[in-house]
């Protein structure tokens, strides 16, 4: 891999506290383009946290507060002159259970232009929607039915909806938050065939329990634990020759 490639996000001495207590220590870490970084690690160890803490979903958590730095393609996402919501558009969340809208199919993935003001004709709007059902892998099962409510879908096909809706606006990184925990085997199946797919466009941060998971998908893992990264590496080497103990055991399966 070429090792010129400049990060997309570069996170330096990452602090994060909620109220007293300090969830995260001290977290360095940089995401590359065009690759699926995985985050494993026991539960209430601070994936999520961590996860959130890249398009400010933290921000919406009162008691929580961030120290340290998160540079997006070189700006502090963090600095007072940053715009939320452009962030969030270009910082896609993908979250554990599925979450339509009780909206139309069509609508779901129409609704992120609609709002952020994207001028589109009717023509130009049926073609996005057309586009990211496709690259979500969705479009097949529902090109015949798109006006039908999204609620209909089962959980795979609504997890598949809610990821062509963040690519409907145009983001350039997808936040994956256990995006396949609450599906059966063959729809988390669909999840990680798409996943594998969409690093060619996008760059993806998943949050995964399973390890099997963060084998299959990534090409870099970060172990979490009690609130620090402890190891940070290529995935290959994370769970064939891990530098650390902590991280033997857990992927072995001694701790955890």
């Amino acid at each position: 891999m070429n090792n010129m490639t400049p990060e997309v996000l570069l996170i330096r001495h990452l602090n994060v506290y909620y109220g007293q207590a300090k969830a995260l220590r001290d977290i360095n870490m940089s995401i590359l383009p065009h690759r699926v970084t995985a985050l494993i690690g026991p539960s209430g160890c601070g994936k999520s946290t961590f996860l959130r803490c890249l398009n400010r979903m933290n921000d919406t958590i009162k008691s929580a507060r961030v120290e340290g730095e998160i540079l997006f393609e070189g700006e502090d996402i963090y600095s007072p002159e940053a715009d939320l919501a452009s962030l969030r558009q270009r910082i896609g969340m993908v979250f554990q259970k599925p979450n339509p809208f009780p909206k139309s199919i069509y609508d779901n993935v129409a609704f992120g232009p609609r709002v952020t003001g994207m001028q589109m004709k009717k023509a130009e709007l049926d073609d996005l929607v057309g586009r990211c059902l496709q690259q979500a892998a969705l479009w097949e099962d529902v090109k015949d039915i798109l006006g039908a409510d999204a609620l209909s879908l089962s959980l795979g096909e609504q997890q598949r909806l809610c990821i062509a809706r963040v690519l409907a606006v145009e983001p350039e990184v997808i936040l994956m938050d256990e995006p396949a925990s609450a599906l059966d085997p063959i729809a988390t199946e669909r999840i990680e065939d798409l996943i594998a797919t969409l690093k060619d466009d996008y760059t993806i941060v998943i949050v995964t329990h399973n390890m099997q998971q963060a084998a299959r998908v990534s090409d870099f893992t970060g172990l979490f634990w009690l609130g620090e990264l402890v190891e940070f590496s290529p995935t290959d080497v994370m769970f064939t020759n891990p530098k650390e103990k902590i991280s033997e055991d857990y992927i072995s399966g001694r701790m955890g």
